[in-house]
Formats: structure tokens, C-alpha cells, sequence
């Protein structure tokens, strides 16, 4: 009976292999595919992924607003970089750049491009900053990586500028912004004592009227272990300036009060919050958090030389109010006193919306509309969710609304076109709003494009992809879609490029979709649809029809089947 029930298993098992076997989605071999190769558009002749008229007006990622000038900058050569008086910038080719890093013990290095638009903007403030730092025995030199490949090589240069310093030869990346300010106090910091000390009030009015940023510890004495707690708490903060005096005058000066207890601590700001007082225990920890918290401007005015302050910055959420210029002057000192309670945690960013050069590329990006004021939270690109407050603002209300945003509980905002009236073509319009309803329709395999309008690859593709939706356009189960990823959104449509081709097999959509990685012909796809295609299918023959030349030609057939016309 065992041996009986075996056998039976075993027949049963070999029917389901079988059954298996002629049911997967693969290409017969008898399966007639020359139709499909007819004049196929070649995916070399593809054009420039650049925008006719040569400037970009969507981005993959907010940063793509800083990079968009060095991305699209002449790189024939023929760029009239403008004059910038470099007398104190050291040029360095490979034939004596070891030699020069040998002899000197501080060595700033900029690798550039004479092409690239962030080198032109760094270009006066390298010049600057080396004028200033030749005093203190630092050296700033700078390297054609266009010309000096192979030491560009060397030093895995990956995108320009690419910035070095060298200390007795051994060298880290710079991590700084790219101002004058920034590099001689990082400069500073890695070459000297990283805490000062200031004995006269006409140093005290020199440092505050040169920098843009000072910390300042009024102590009873300049050494002990209140000095060790500020010269500790100095070394964490790069871009910061510490200085510490015992001078009641020098202290008036920094708006501490000459009778207050000591110690006491001031950071103070060339921004619309000049002065923060710190009144915390006075611990390495808790004066480098203070630090931390309000270096930065309540607000950041978005701009594309502040662009590195958002982006380089370790905090990466975003709380941002767009307005215009003339409604900026009721809502942006509300959206100041609101960012207050989010010092340290939330990088808070004005923008300017009728500002011609960021403020409709940002606004498009992150899908806003209109005039209205209006404040949103990001969580910054790696993540890159939006969420729009949708009540008036106040304090309190963009309080609350920043709160719950750090406490992730808010519902993300999709950008969406409207819901076409019309969807009847070949290839199915997908929109923010309906991307649920046709791509992630169980019943459905679907093969969706996310494209950009102005995208040269995504205009050579488009006949061959409209073609493809024209012979399947009879297969029930399968649908070929496509999506502007420039003005819809949607969390399952993840786009690294324009275009970007994904699989959705029916059955399977709460798994990531398949990357359509393959040639860029009707064939290509149509053998990649058969291979993944959870439901199999197979193009209907169709009668052949003949028909005639009215010019007297020969008579030729045309059918359904091999759709010569047709293609």
C-alpha cells in the first residue's frame, strides 16, 4: 500500500513538473520575430540627455540645483574662465608637485577643471584665502586634472573640485564649504591652537568685524580646567572660531555682561540672530552641542552660494517655506520664530519664489504651486519624502507640524499630473494618482517608463516604445505605461535616471519591481516581457490580406501577423 501510494506521489509530482514546464513564459523557438526587427530605431543615435536650450528645468535631486553649473558648463575648452588675481595660488604638474609637497608641511590642494562651474566659483576665494594663509606658512596650490590625468588618477579625483591638504606629506579631503571664511578657519584649526586668546578690546573689534561667526569664553583664568572644557569642546567644531578672555572689556564687547558669573559663553552671528548665551553646564559635550545648534542662521536663504550650507550639512531634514518676496515680509518672521524650537534638528530653508534663478526650479521639484505661502518638511535626498502643511501658518502650527514630522508621523506628499480623461492608447499614461490603480493591478503585468520631456534618450526611445505598445496591445494581461518622472511621483516608481525602465509582474506587486536592463529594440523588450511575464501570452495570427499599388507596382501581401507595413 505504501509502495502503491509512492508510485502514485511520484506520477503526480512529474505531471505538476510537466504542467510547469510548458506553462513558463519563455520564447518558442519556432516563433517567427523578424516583423519586430524592421526598421528598428538604433539606441546609439540616441541624443544628449540635455535640455533644448541647454538648461535643465527638472531634477532628479534638489542637490542637482548646485551641481547644474559645473554639469552643464562648456567642456570643449572654450570657456573665458573670469579674472581672478591668483598671485598667491601655487600652479603644481606632476613633473613637481612630490617635490613641492616634500619641502612644504602644510599644503592645500585643489584638483580642477578649467571647464567646471564650481571651480570658477571657488576660484576667488581659494585666491583670497591664499593670500591670507601664506602668512601663517600655508601653502594653496591648485592642479589641472584635465591636463595632469594620470596624478589626478593617483589621487582618485572623482568629480572637481576635488580639495586636499597635505600635513608632512599625508593628505585628507577637505570637507569644508567653499568660501574664503570656511577654509582659513578649517585651515587654522588643523595648523594651530585651536582656542585663542583675546587681551586687548582692539583685537576683540578686529576678530568681530573679520569674522562671520566667533565663539567666546569669559573666564576667571586662562588656564585650569574651564580652559581644558572650551579647548576640548574647540576641536569638535571645524567652522567655528573659539576664543577665551579674562577681560571684563573685551567681554562687553562680545555683550556678555562684565559682572556676570563665569564662565560664561557666547556665540555670536553676522545673521538675523546675532547673539546666543550659553547657559548650560560648561562640559566639553555641552558647549560643543550648543555650538552645534546655533552656528547656523535660524533660516537659510536658498541661494546657489548657499546651496553647500543645506547640502553638505550633517542634518539632513529639511523644514522649507516658499513665498514670494512681497508675502516673505508677513509669513518669513513667523517661519523664524517657529524654527527656534528646532535648532540642531531641522535645517530650516527659505525660498524665494519669484526669484528667477531657484525659485521655479525648487518649487517644480518638490511639486509646489501657485503663490501661497507655503511651508513643507524634507527628509533630504538619500530619502527624499515631502509632506505639505496644509493649515494657515502660524507659530504654533508649524511648530506642531515640524514635530511631528521629526516624529515621522506625517503622510507623505506625491507629486501627480491630473488623472487623464482620455486613456485609451497604446501606451497607458500613468500619473501620481493612478499609478496604484494600472501599475499595481495584480491582475496586470506591466512594463512602465519613467521619462523626462526633455530627455534626448527618452525621445529616441519613444517610437520604439510606442511601437511595442502597438503589437501588444491586444494582450489582455499586459500593459505598457508610462510616467513623466519629472511631475509624478509615487513611492514604488524609484527613478536613478531618465529614462528608467521597470517590470511589474502580475501577482508580485509587493516586491520591488525588475530593472529592465536590456537593449533598447522592439525585440529586446518583447523577449524580455516573455521571459518575466508572470501570465503567459503570444502575439494572434490573423488572416493575410492582399492589396495593390495604384501606380501600377507589383502587388505585395501584407499581413497582421508579421505587420511588415506597419513597421
Amino acid at each position: 500500500m505504501k509502495m502503491k501510494s509512492l508510485v502514485i506521489l511520484s506520477i503526480f509530482l512529474c505531471l505538476i513538473c510537466v504542467k510547469t514546464a510548458v506553462c513558463s513564459p519563455k520564447i518558442e523557438e519556432d516563433e517567427d520575430l523578424k516583423f519586430l526587427e524592421q526598421e528598428e530605431v538604433s539606441n546609439a543615435e540616441s541624443s544628449d540627455d540635455s535640455h533644448p536650450y541647454g538648461i535643465p528645468h527638472d531634477y532628479e535631486n534638489y542637490d542637482d540645483l548646485e551641481d547644474e553649473e559645473s554639469t552643464y558648463s562648456d567642456e570643449d575648452g572654450s570657456y573665458d574662465a573670469p579674472v581672478v588675481d591668483e598671485t598667491h595660488v601655487i600652479v603644481l604638474k606632476e613633473s613637481n608637485f612630490s617635490e613641492f609637497i616634500e619641502k612644504n608641511k602644510f599644503v592645500m590642494v585643489e584638483f580642477y577643471a578649467p571647464w567646471c562651474g564650481h571651480c570658477q566659483a571657488l576660484a576667488p576665494e581659494y585666491a583670497a584665502a591664499a593670500t591670507e594663509l601664506k602668512e601663517e606658512g600655508v601653502a594653496l596650490v591648485k592642479v589641472d586634472a584635465s591636463e595632469e590625468t594620470e596624478l589626478a588618477q593617483k589621487f582618485d579625483v572623482q568629480g572637481f573640485p576635488t580639495v586636499y591638504f597635505f600635513v608632512d606629506g599625508v593628505h585628507k579631503p577637505y570637507p569644508g564649504q567653499r568660501t574664503k571664511d570656511a577654509i582659513i578657519t578649517w585651515v587654522k584649526k588643523k595648523t594651530g591652537p585651536a582656542l585663542y586668546n583675546i587681551t586687548t578690546t582692539e583685537e576683540a573689534e578686529r576678530i568681530l568685524a573679520a569674522e562671520e561667526k566667533v565663539v567666546l569664553g569669559y573666564l576667571e583664568s586662562l588656564v585650569g580646567s574651564e580652559n581644558e572644557e572650551l579647548l576640548d569642546a574647540s576641536k569638535l567644531e571645524d567652522d567655528v572660531n573659539f576664543y577665551q578672555t579674562t577681560s571684563p572689556d573685551v567681554a562687553k564687547l562680545f555683550h556678555i555682561d562684565p559682572k556676570a558669573k563665569r564662565p560664561a559663553l557666547v556665540i555670536i552671528k553676522k545673521e538675523a540672530e546675532k547673539i546666543n548665551h550659553f547657559d548650560g553646564q560648561f562640559t566639553k559635550s555641552a558647549i560643543a552641542e550648543f555650538v552645534f545648534e546655533n552656528k547656523l542662521p535660524l533660516v537659510t536663504n536658498f541661494t546657489r552660494e548657499s546651496a553647500a550650507l543645506i547640502f553638505e550639512n550633517p542634518i539632513k531634514k529639511q523644514l522649507i517655506l516658499f513665498a514670494t518676496s512681497n508675502d516673505s515680509e508677513k509669513v518669513l518672521p513667523t517661519f523664524q520664530e517657529a524654527a527656534k524650537a528646532f535648532k540642531g534638528k531641522l535645517i530650516c530653508v527659505f525660498v524665494e519664489l519669484d526669484n528667477e534663478d531657484v525659485g521655479k526650479p525648487v518649487s517644480e521639484y518638490f511639486g509646489v504651486t501657485g503663490e501661497a505661502p507655503t511651508v513643507l518638511a524634507y527628509t533630504g535626498n538619500d530619502d527624499a519624502r515631502k509632506f505639505i502643511l496644509d493649515s494657515e501658518l502660524t507659530i504654533s502650527s508649524i511648530k506642531s507640524f515640524g514635530e511631528k514630522f521629526l516624529e515621522d508621523n506625517l503622510k507623505p506628499f506625491y507629486k501627480s499630473d491630473p488623472i487623464p480623461e482620455n486613456n485609451d492608447g497604446d501606451v497607458k499614461i500613468v500619473v501620481g494618482n493612478n499609478f496604484d490603480e494600472i501599475v499595481l493591478d495584480e491582475s496586470k503585468d506591466v512594463l512602465l517608463e519613467i521619462y523626462a520631456p526633455w530627455c534626448g534618450h527618452c525621445q529616441s526611445l519613444e517610437p520604439i516604445y510606442n511601437k511595442l505598445g502597438k503589437h501588444l496591445r491586444g494582450i489582455n494581461s499586459l500593459v505598457i505605461a508610462k510616467m513623466d518622472g519629472t511631475t509624478n511621483e509615487h513611492p514604488r516608481a524609484k527613478s536613478d535616471g531618465f529614462p528608467t525602465l521597470l517590470f511589474f509582474p502580475a501577482g508580485n506587486k509587493s516586491f520591488d519591481p525588475i530593472t529592465v536592463d536590456t537593449d533598447r529594440t522592439v525585440v529586446a523588450f518583447y523577449k524580455f516581457l516573455k521571459k518575466h511575464a508572470s501570465i503567459p501570452f503570444k502575439l494572434q495570427k490573423q488572416p493575410q490580406e492582399k492589396s495593390k499599388v495604384s501606380d501600377g507596382a507589383a502587388s505585395h501581401e501584407t499581413s497582421s501577423n508579421d505587420m511588415k507595413d506597419e513597421l
